[in-house]
């Protein structure tokens, strides 16, 4: 199973990608704001494009079995769950079927459907990977003040 995450709706706060699941749409997503390269503020920023291994296994933060981005530089401890806004995030990566500024609603139902297809694929002994592409990231964020 491949996971696309293409980040196209960029605010000084967050992050809202289209998510495709096999090369078809499947949901939207919330992150974190995109920073420059090498540009961390724990809690407030996305992870960096990439391409990483997806695994199932339990959350000792949530203590229940998630989706989990494994092998991201500079970050530990990343998961795909259910949240709507970025308060809701610490570099996580958060479902939703609908969209509007800053948010994403909807979010269990997604979340749901997706866990379910991630587990079927795993199952079947299939390598499950995500990746996440930066679709023309304004200049003014990436470039901007490090705490913005």
């Amino acid at each position: 199973m491949n996971v696309l995450v293409r980040r196209r709706w960029f605010t000084e706060r967050s992050t809202i990608s289209d998510v495709l699941i096999d090369e078809r749409w499947f949901c939207f997503a919330l992150e974190d704001r995109i920073r420059a390269p090498g540009v961390k503020v724990p809690r407030a920023t996305c992870i960096p494009a990439g391409r990483y291994r997806l695994i199932i296994d339990r959350s000792q933060r949530f203590g229940v079995d998630m989706p989990h981005v494994l092998d991201v530089p500079g970050f530990t401890g990343i998961r795909i769950h259910a949240g709507n806004t970025d308060a809701d995030t610490e570099g996580c990566l958060l479902l939703g079927s609908a969209r509007s500024s800053g948010k994403v609603m909807h979010s269990r139902v997604a979340c749901d459907r997706f866990v379910s297809l991630l587990h079927a694929a795993l199952s079947r002994g299939e390598d499950c990977w995500i990746e996440y592409v930066d679709v023309d990231p304004p200049a003014g964020l990436i470039n901007g003040g490090v705490g913005v």
